[in-house]
């Protein structure tokens, strides 16, 4: 009999391997919490309904500063790409002047002088190149770093980082 009332009292535990023994718990001794009031579900729809709104606009927003930049980039492209057509028919112009036969024979000097000329043409168009690609390198880094900042700012929003001491106090609880 007294074999019995052991066994009542007790009961055996298997904690992924780990068995033991434990008494049993009533459940009339255990307490019991009431139950929570039951929400509004037309308050819990219109909540839902604010942060979806919330973040649709917030998700446009993000999409139209993008497309800004894209655009500016492309308007900055082809002000780049007209300015080269330009150079470009301009070297033709001047080198179908060149080839034109002359009345007088070409003198030296004058040959050398539309030479310097031409050269000095190509020297100031890829001047203007190389100015715009570096702009568009600048814009392009600035779109990376405003990003990059977005990035590291949304991971230090995450809720687990409320603050140093709600964060020590949550891993020791554990």
């Amino acid at each position: 009999m007294a074999t019995s009332d052991w066994e009542d009292d007790w009961e055996l535990c298997n904690d992924d391997g780990f068995v033991y023994k434990r008494k049993k718990r009533r459940l009339d001794a255990l307490p019991v919490a009431p139950a929570p009031p039951l929400p509004d579900p037309q308050a819990e729809e219109d909540h839902r309904r604010e942060r979806k709104k919330r973040a649709l606009i917030k998700i446009k927003e993000k999409y139209q500063r993008e497309i800004d930049h894209w655009e500016h980039l492309s308007n900055t492209l082809r002000a780049m790409e007209e300015t080269a057509h330009q150079q470009q028919r301009r070297q033709q112009h001047e080198q179908a002047s060149l080839s034109l036969p002359l009345a007088d024979s070409p003198s030296s000097e004058f040959v050398c002088r539309t030479l310097v000329d031409e050269l000095l043409l190509q020297a100031e168009a890829q001047e203007a190149i190389i100015h715009d690609v570096s702009n568009l390198c600048d814009v392009a880094e600035a779109m990376y770093n405003v990003q990059d900042e977005q990035l590291k700012q949304s991971f230090i929003d995450l809720p687990i980082w409320g603050s140093p001491r709600k964060l020590m106090a949550s891993l020791c609880d554990e």
